[in-house]
C-alpha cells in the first residue's frame, strides 16, 4: 500500500459544464451533472441558493466569474486589483408558505477569517471584505416574482470601514439602519463603476 501524504493542498476545482455524466462500475444510470444542477438548485429564492445567486450576479457585473465560487472564504469576492468584496442578500418573498412579506435584514458581525487556501482560521475577529454589496430582490408579486430579472433586484454598496465604523461589533443590520449610512444605490449595470469609485 502507497504511503499516505502528510499534507493535502487544497484541490483546484475546474468549472463543469453540464453535459458531464455519472458512473461506476457496472451501472450506467444515464444522469448529468445538468440534471443534478436542476434538481439541487432550482429554487432560486430560498435563502442559500438565492444567496449564491446574488454572489454570482455581483461577480458577473464586475467581470470575474472566469473561475469557480469557494465555499466558506473568508469573503465572497477578489477583484483583480486585490479589493474582496462580502455579497450579502435579502427577499420580500420566500419559496416557503408566508403570512406576510419578510423583513429585509442582513448579517454583518465580524468572523475570523478562514483561508480555504491554507486552511488557516486567523486569530483576529473582523470584517473580511473591503466592499459590501447588500443585494435586495425588491419585489412583492408573488406570481411575477423572478430572481433572473435583474430589474427586480436593488443593490446597496458600502465600504466596509463605515460599517466598522458606525457598528464595529453589530450581528444584524435592519434595511432602514443600512439606508442611514447612506450606501449607493445601484442598478445591475452600475455596480462596476460604484465599486470602481469606492475603492
Amino acid at each position: 500500500m502507497p504511503a499516505q501524504p502528510s499534507d493535502f493542498p487544497a484541490l483546484e476545482i475546474k468549472k463543469r459544464f453540464g453535459d458531464e455524466t455519472f458512473s461506476g462500475k457496472g451501472s450506467n444510470p444515464g444522469i448529468s451533472v445538468m440534471e443534478f444542477w436542476r434538481w439541487a438548485a432550482s429554487d432560486l429564492l430560498s435563502n442559500a441558493m438565492r444567496g449564491v445567486l446574488a454572489e454570482y450576479i455581483v461577480a458577473n457585473a464586475l467581470g470575474i466569474t472566469g473561475g469557480v465560487r469557494t465555499e466558506w472564504d473568508a469573503f465572497d469576492l477578489r477583484m483583480e486589483n486585490g479589493t474582496t468584496i462580502e455579497v450579502k442578500s435579502a427577499a420580500y418573498l420566500q419559496s416557503w408558505h408566508q403570512n406576510r412579506l419578510s423583513s429585509i435584514s442582513f448579517g454583518i458581525q465580524p468572523t475570523k477569517g478562514w483561508d480555504s487556501s491554507t486552511n488557516i482560521v486567523s486569530a483576529e475577529r473582523k470584517r473580511q471584505a473591503d466592499i459590501y454589496v447588500f443585494c435586495v430582490l425588491n419585489h412583492k408579486d408573488q406570481v411575477t416574482v423572478n430572481p433572473i430579472n435583474l430589474d427586480q433586484w436593488d443593490f446597496y454598496i458600502l465600504r466596509a470601514e463605515v460599517l466598522n465604523r458606525e457598528c464595529p461589533i453589530q450581528k444584524t443590520i435592519s434595511f432602514n439602519s443600512l439606508l442611514r449610512l447612506g450606501p449607493v444605490k445601484a442598478a445591475y449595470s452600475e455596480i462596476a463603476s460604484v465599486v470602481k469609485r469606492l475603492t
